[in-house]
């Protein structure tokens, strides 16, 4: 192995390393936030608990938290929220066989997926809202024709009362079947590890998809600062 070689394997190696301290120095300095925080969507209720903050009382604020699913991924396997608990998570809709635009967000999604392979808090969660066409089989092939880079990216089948009630009461996005025709959202929606919703995204469009790949930075940085505040 000539020196050249050796090096640039240190300098990888010390990328690895390097990254997530610089996600919690982007997040904090001097034990202070230095970034605005994502928004929760969703309805709101005010709880009848509260905290103090500088000697002020604060109530406590619940937040809506996305409804458990069953849904069926392209190998077979059952996909439930406890499959995806304690992960940070985009969900899509699609069908297969709809016009380009579900190529276009869908290659946007494999690259996330590609930009995420080696982080196993991140998962990917495509769902179609035509499963009587778009089968086990059919879902597998069109996945692998985006060669995906990790197998966190699930692409999945449910009942579709089920799918279209969890787009709309859960995820607040449109799914649903009208004539010979489908309706569905063509946004990405992130998810945190608590399961509230945390940000939407028009899916084809480049500027939000670099949006959305900076907000799951952000969400990264905010469980390695939880983290850091465990163990001391």
């Amino acid at each position: 192995m000539n020196k050249a070689s050796i090096l640039k394997k240190i300098l990888i190696l010390v990328l690895i390393l390097a990254v997530p301290g610089f996600l919690y120095y982007l997040l904090t300095a001097k034990g202070k936030n230095r970034y605005k925080p994502l928004a929760v969507f969703g309805p709101k209720v005010v709880a009848k608990t509260g905290h103090k903050f500088h000697g002020k009382y604060i109530p406590d604020t619940i937040y809506h938290t996305i409804p458990d699913f069953k849904l069926t991924d392209q190998e077979g396997k059952p996909v439930t929220l406890a499959t995806l608990k304690g992960k940070i998570f985009v969900v899509n809709f699609f069908y297969t066989n709809c016009p380009t635009v579900c190529q276009t967000i869908n290659k946007n999604m494999s690259w996330l997926v590609g930009t995420y392979y080696k982080n196993k808090m991140v998962y990917f969660l495509t769902i179609t809202v035509d499963p009587e066409h778009d089968t086990q089989a059919v879902l597998n092939k069109y996945q692998q024709t985006f060669k995906p880079e990790s197998n966190r990216w699930l692409m999945c089948s449910g009942d579709t009362s089920s799918v279209y009630n969890f787009a709309r009461n859960g995820l607040f996005v449109n799914a649903a079947k009208a004539g010979n025709d489908f309706i569905y959202s063509d946004n990405f929606v992130l998810i945190d590890q608590e399961h509230r919703i945390r940000g939407y995204y028009r899916a084809a469009v480049t500027p939000e998809v670099n949006r959305l790949n900076d907000e799951i930075k952000v969400l990264i940085a905010e469980e390695l600062r939880k983290v850091d505040k465990a163990l001391y």
